[in-house]
């Protein structure tokens, strides 16, 4: 079989062992005479995959007991919403950390619920950096304290976690989620939509402090309060099963390739030879800055714009697919996440010079 290297930011490449698996499984699941997507999800046979799905995040993020796992819909855009109706009241304020494109979403959803104070802004740099922390406006007796680890459009990435006190810190982690150990107990919420480094599109992961879970706001809709999954294991309705259980075989493959240390060291080693290849050229050029440029999604300019089209005309057909940048960048955008294996950038490698050597 011929794979590509899928350079997508999502729905990004899964790892191959998972997919062969799922095929495997798809028309006879462990021998049910059944596909995994039409057996249902109050059975023991699912339940037992939702329990060990569960476990396995559990391990692989050494998730502290006092923290609630949910298994829930809606992507992370549902979160922008989710998280100031389950921690803010009415005229509450809440600080927000605006870094991008996803930042800039999560803060015009919340103004809706809660008032926002935007304690530190990277739009003076065209968000190709993250205001120091130093610098930052915080509430003193905020709601809880939101931002961005990685945007995924820009390329700009936390590498440290915001010091929020007594503050519940909340992060959307969709694109750097498992990608490297994080100490869990340092925030409040963590939620990730799972179509970059945790499965296909369709399930959204939100990990609580158990403390947080009893919803501020009366008149919340039930399936819009942590506090209902978490009584019912994420299951008040239907969850996407499929999306589910080819998230447990994700973490599974995690689990077996040595845990997220080890993804950590494979990651930083990625992100590092491609950003070492454009800075060493001045036929690309990267405009984020150096320290907090992002692991996962590397975007990229050519010197001459008018190349772009030929650029990606050729790597397609080099097998090199999904480097567009988004069109509020533009240039090119590879995306690196897990399931990326490290020839696929040794690839891309080799096709930038060879482009650059017969364009330049």
């Amino acid at each position: 079989m011929s794979r590509a290297y899928n350079f997508s930011p999502g729905p990004a490449v899964l790892p191959i062992e998972v997919l062969e698996k799922i095929r495997e499984d798809i028309p006879d699941w462990n021998g049910s005479g059944m596909s995994v997507m039409e057996v249902s999800h109050r059975g023991q046979a699912f339940l037992d995959v939702a329990e060990k799905a569960e476990q396995n995040l559990r391990d692989l993020l050494s998730i502290p007991k006092n923290y609630s796992v949910l298994f829930m819909q809606g992507g992370a855009t549902l979160q922008f919403a989710m998280a100031p109706l389950n921690l803010s009241r009415p005229g509450d304020t809440a600080d927000y950390v605006k870094t991008g494109s996803w930042s800039k979403k999560a803060i015009a959803e919340a103004a809706r619920f809660c008032n926002v104070n935007v304690a530190g802004d990277g739009g003076d740099s065209n968000f190709c950096h993250i205001p120091p922390e130093s610098e930052w406006q915080k509430t003193e007796d905020a709601a809880y304290f939101h931002y961005t680890p990685n945007e995924t459009i820009g390329g700009v990435e936390f590498h440290f976690v915001p010091d929020t006190g007594d503050i519940p810190l909340v992060a959307d982690m969709s694109s750097t989620i498992l990608s490297r150990p994080i100490d869990v107990s340092r925030f409040g919420v963590i939620y990730a939509g799972a179509q970059k480094n945790i499965g296909p599109a369709g399930i959204t992961l939100v990990i609580v402090r158990e403390d947080l879970l009893d919803c501020k706001r009366a008149d919340a809709p039930t399936l819009l309060t942590y506090k209902a999954f978490a009584d019912s294991a994420s299951m008040i309705n239907t969850p996407p099963t499929f999306a589910w259980y080819a998230a447990s075989l994700v973490f599974e493959h995690l689990k077996d390739r040595g845990g997220l240390a080890a993804m950590a060291e494979i990651n930083e080693r990625k992100a590092a030879n491609l950003y070492r290849a454009i800075d060493e050229s001045d036929f690309y050029s990267n405009p984020v800055q150096a320290d907090c440029r992002s692991w996962m999604n590397v975007p990229f300019i050519l010197r001459d714009s008018g190349l772009d089209q030929k650029f990606l005309a050729q790597a397609e057909g080099a097998g090199l697919k999904n480097l567009k940048g988004h069109r509020s960048v533009g240039g090119m955008r590879a995306s690196i996440y897990n399931a990326m294996p490290e020839e696929g950038v040794d690839a891309l490698l080799d096709f930038m010079q060879e482009f650059e050597k017969s364009n330049g």
